[in-house]
């Protein structure tokens, strides 16, 4: 683990150490100012007994590690709708140790200042910023808490008649950019993200097949590698076990329905937005929109948008290039960027 603060002198900010973090429901990633970039599914877990902490020869677990030995640990995923799942305090815990194991992985010098700034839900911007902070103070000396959307942006450069949505798990996260900093009035969340789809999905799937074994988990890797709204060239097949035998399973039309199900939520909000918008400036935004997050790369969901929005004006709509890294490195460029008054000290 990164060394904790000390109340030594502290190194001039020149030799500091700038991080983005993207904490994000499913997936968390970080952008140092070292040039390491890392990332790690958002689960945390603990042996359940001393036969498991035996058995994996270590006292907590991270990402798919966690995930991978989820029968012998308690398996945690913190954020849940875009916040502190519960508030719990084996939550917040969870959180901590999530960022910690973040930090740890782009390596900070022995002593070394940290500026932070982390990128999180705009829910969880709005409900759960102290308990963000203080998962964060044992390893910066100074912190600036965003909503992913806006780190987007700034990653993109998309500050002006600009719109952001951010399709996670837990949360759609929506930024209208006007050139200045966005307030609340400016962005907008929908619990109709990725897991709604997973429900969806899990539904579908086990309703038309009761004999197949259908997990959570399954379920949702199944959606991030075949996902799609759309027309789709020939059917998805996908082997499932039946009374321990795997069997092939034609899935596509299923696929389809719980994948286009987020649709009609994002369209009537980016229109809410649009609407807000300055008048003159409308046509600008309508050509500026842009997809990111992990369901920006749902096949057809930039096509499948634009043509759920067509009565209201054309839209341009583009998922970003890197949707896994662009909340931590724009959150990475806030670090570098902003001014000493967006700050707190830790």
């Amino acid at each position: 683990m990164p060394a904790k603060k000390t109340t030594t002198k502290a190194k001039e900010v020149d030799d500091a150490l700038y991080i983005g973090i993207d904490l994000g429901t499913s997936r968390s990633a970080i952008a140092s100012g070292n040039g390491k970039r890392k990332w790690v599914r958002s689960y945390v877990g603990w042996p359940k007994d001393f036969i498991a902490r035996k058995l994996l020869k270590k006292d907590v677990l991270y990402g798919e590690d966690a995930l991978n030995n989820r029968m012998s640990v308690h398996l945690v995923r913190p954020l849940e709708f875009g916040v502190i799942r519960d508030g719990t305090h084996r939550d917040e815990e969870a959180v901590r140790e999530l960022i910690h194991h973040l930090i740890e992985m782009v390596q900070p010098q022995e002593g070394q200042k940290i500026f932070a700034a982390v990128g999180v839900p705009a829910e969880a911007l709005r409900v759960n910023k102290l308990a963000i902070r203080d998962a964060v103070r044992e390893y910066a000396d100074t912190l600036m808490v965003v909503s992913e959307p806006f780190s987007v942006a700034y990653s993109l450069g998309a500050l002006n008649n600009a719109l952001i949505v951010d399709i996670g798990a837990g949360t759609v996260d929506f930024c209208v950019m006007h050139g200045t900093m966005p307030g609340e009035e400016d962005q907008r969340t929908l619990v109709t993200a990725g897991d709604y789809v997973d429900r969806q999905l899990y539904d579908l799937l086990t309703e038309k097949y009761p004999g197949a074994r259908f997990s959570p988990t399954l379920v949702r890797e199944l959606k991030e590698e075949h996902g799609f709204v759309g027309k789709l060239d020939g059917r998805i097949q996908v082997s499932v076990p039946v009374g321990g035998k795997f069997t092939q399973h034609d899935i596509t039309d299923e696929l389809r329905q719980s994948c286009q199900s987020m649709v009609p939520a994002i369209a009537e909000t980016v229109i809410d937005l649009v609407a807000r918008y300055e008048p003159d400036f409308q046509e600008r935004v309508r050509k500026n929109v842009y997809l990111a997050g992990g369901g920006s790369q749902i096949k057809g969901m930039a096509e499948a948008l634009a043509e759920a929005l067509k009565e209201y004006g054309a839209f341009k709509i583009t998922a970003v290039d890197d949707p896994l890294y662009a909340g931590a490195e724009g959150a990475l460029a806030l670090a570098q960027d902003m001014p000493e008054e967006y700050w707190e000290n830790m």
